[in-house]
């Protein structure tokens, strides 16, 4: 077996132990409001939020296409495998550091703002108007969306139902959810487990083994969605907690409005645009934007400062830790 397949493969496997980390410290982004709620028992909402991600990871090429060749411009060689792989290093870190606290960080831009440290520190080419067209506008612009429709949804919901009779509501909300949190797993699935496909597909080309960083292999698709749903099914219980608990008070009529928003703007990025964004901004600041709804003072926005304070932090964050990790294994490639 040649060192630049050996390479290759350390950093796949690498990649996919991100992958199950992003399964089990995002579960929270599809599940928290429905466990929360009880529309859905903790069993049947991560077997349904792993089987969403699988399907989901099918239909986000586009994502998958922006992160393994929009974003950093690397020479093949074992040099650059050096580089991907510090920088998933990185990602998996913080991924780590932020489920130990319970802070719903986003797990793509650590795995972004990785590659791009360890590129930074390796003097690679970093693609700057990717970067901020593909990333940091949709990083600003996403959490902002999520947060007006999630209060305008919520609005529309409350009037519509102005006059129902509130057990019955309750009752048929719960029911909803479980096609809101379906449509949320699938969202998840397109996002998330593409980004680890672009990571594999980078290291095809960098390794040599692949002509150029567009071109997907089927069997990418099906390892990473496999990957993925695996780590969901795991959960990520204290990131759950956070999330279905102690930003708002959460009923079946505010999880249904949540969900709904966050699922469409995730849909809409990766099919549309093809931006690799958030799911976790998505949903929170959606949850946010529901809760604001009742009053402002409904929304615990203490945690919801730490929140935002993790998403400031996560880019620079993992790029920093990947930078790290880089020096450190460069000597072995």
């Amino acid at each position: 077996m040649s060192p630049e397949l050996i390479a290759v493969l350390a950093v796949i496997l690498v990649a996919l132990v991100f992958d199950y980390t992003n399964g089990f410290h995002d579960a929270a982004n599809a599940i928290a409001t429905s466990i929360s709620t009880r529309a859905l028992t903790p069993g049947v909402a991560l077997g349904m939020a792993a089987i969403g991600n699988f399907i989901g990871a099918h239909f986000g090429a586009e994502v998958a296409k922006t992160v393994g060749s929009g974003l950093v411009n690397l020479p093949t060689g074992r040099a650059s495998l050096a580089i991907v792989f510090a920088g998933v290093l990185g990602a998996i870190t913080w991924n780590l550091i932020t489920w130990y606290f319970g802070l719903p960080s986003s797990s793509s831009h650590a795995l972004i703002g990785g590659v791009v440290g360890a590129t930074l520190v390796a003097a690679g080419e970093v693609l700057w108007g990717g970067i901020l067209s593909d990333v940091v506008v949709p990083m600003i612009l996403s959490p902002v969306v999520g947060f007006v429709l999630g209060y305008l949804v919520m609005l529309l919901v409350l009037w519509t139902f102005r006059n129902g009779h509130p057990g019955k509501l309750n009752r048929g909300f719960r029911w909803a959810q479980t096609a809101s949190a379906a449509a949320m797993s699938v969202g998840h699935g397109m996002q998330d487990a593409a980004k680890t496909i672009g990571i594999i597909v980078l290291a095809l080309y960098v390794g040599g083994y692949q002509s150029d960083a567009e071109t997907i292999p089927e069997w990418a698709f099906w390892t990473s969605a496999t990957v993925l749903a695996l780590g969901t099914y795991a959960g990520g219980w204290r990131i759950i907690r956070t999330l279905g608990r102690k930003i708002i008070d959460l009923r079946p009529p505010e999880g249904f409005a949540a969900e709904t928003v966050a699922s469409g703007v995730l849909y809409f990025n990766a099919l549309v645009l093809g931006a690799p964004i958030s799911t976790t901004h998505t949903i929170t600041s959606a949850i946010m934007g529901v809760g604001a709804t009742k009053r402002l003072s409904a929304v615990r926005w203490g945690v919801a400062g730490n929140i935002v304070g993790a998403w400031i932090l996560t880019f620079p964050a993992a790029g920093s830790i990947a930078a790290l990790f880089y020096l450190i294994v460069r000597p072995l490639f």
